[in-house]
């Protein structure tokens, strides 16, 4: 029985430096996975590309081969050539499964990663209150406005989570604002430091860029002291969340993202609400009538789980 293999599909760079980060990415996870024949490719600028892992993996006798995407989220690139690539493959090998796992998305150990790096450059600077200071999250800007709302998700749960005074979105690009557009605007805000925290897996001309507007800053701004946080890169929660998407597809869990209720994971900031007895917020609202139905009220509560959804505002 050949064992499962798994083709980890880069977006590609060309930023030499961003390929060296997502080859080392792909090593950790290949000596995580040391039951699994595991390849790595690009889509785009860099060699090789997926075509080339998937084939690797083929003549190597895989009969069934997990995709999964290095990107955290499901942009133009997971939603459509990602699949075109993987997908044309597959039709051409109808011997061989081919699974397709979701982008790395926002997920409880992603974000406990983003908040260790927010901490490192933290730890470095000079003490202070965080209510005096703002966190400024930067996503890779795309034209799907779903996916440039997941980074205002992202930064909404940092910011209560890690209690920052203020906190903003921006973008590296193609969406607004721009990272020196936010900049300027939360210089104004007149808190004393910034933090700037890509939220990226690898660095490259987007990462880059989005430094130097900080350097910019600093430089107009001598006052304002502008802090910059390290990007994903390797860290083991990363790694952590790539082979939980393995998993997932294997589950064949690949839609919901129930990672995320504070009752199901510990979401930084909401640590004591890990096991709550997860009771619908809305049982008042079920049996509404007779006093006789008062009784019955308690055992809907367990009817509130994650196959229902559980953003627990929808039955409104």
């Amino acid at each position: 029985m050949s064992k499962t293999a798994v083709m980890i599909c880069g977006h590609g760079s060309r930023d030499v430096e961003a390929t060296v980060e997502f080859q080392l990415l792909a090593s950790h996870l290949t000596k995580r996975l040391p039951d699994h024949d595991v390849e790595s490719g690009f889509l785009e600028f860099a060699r090789p590309v997926i075509r080339d892992g998937l084939e690797a993996l083929k003549s190597r006798g895989a009969t069934q081969i997990l995709a999964l995407p290095a990107m955290l989220f499901a942009a133009g690139h997971v939603k459509n050539d990602l699949p075109w690539e993987v997908n044309s493959f597959a039709a051409e090998n109808p011997g061989i499964d081919v699974k397709y796992g979701r982008d790395l998305g926002i997920d409880g150990k992603l974000l406990k990663a983003s908040a260790a790096r927010i901490e490192e450059a933290w730890a470095k600077a000079p003490a202070m209150d965080r209510k005096d200071a703002l966190l400024l999250v930067v996503g890779r800007g795309t034209n799907d406005p779903d996916a440039n709302s997941n980074v205002s998700k992202v930064t909404r749960m940092l910011w209560e989570g890690m209690g920052f005074g203020w906190a903003e979105t921006a973008f590296s690009g193609v969406a607004h604002p721009l990272v020196d557009e936010a900049l300027d605007r939360a210089v104004r805000l007149g808190f004393k430091r910034i933090v700037v925290f890509p939220y990226f897996l690898f660095t490259g001309i987007l990462v880059k860029r989005i430094y130097d507007w900080a350097d910019q800053a600093a430089a107009n701004h001598p006052g304002v002291e502008i802090v910059k946080a390290p990007y994903l890169r390797d860290h083991p929660l990363v790694i952590d969340s790539f082979v939980e998407r393995m998993g997932d597809i294997l589950a064949g869990d690949t839609a919901m993202n129930c990672q995320l209720c504070k009752y199901r994971e510990q979401v930084i900031g909401y640590e004591a609400s890990v096991g709550a007895a997860q009771a619908g917020h809305h049982h008042h609202v079920r049996g509404i009538g007779t006093d006789a139905d008062h009784g019955h009220h308690h055992h809907d509560h367990g009817h509130h789980h994650h196959g229902h959804g559980h953003d627990h505002d929808h039955d409104h």
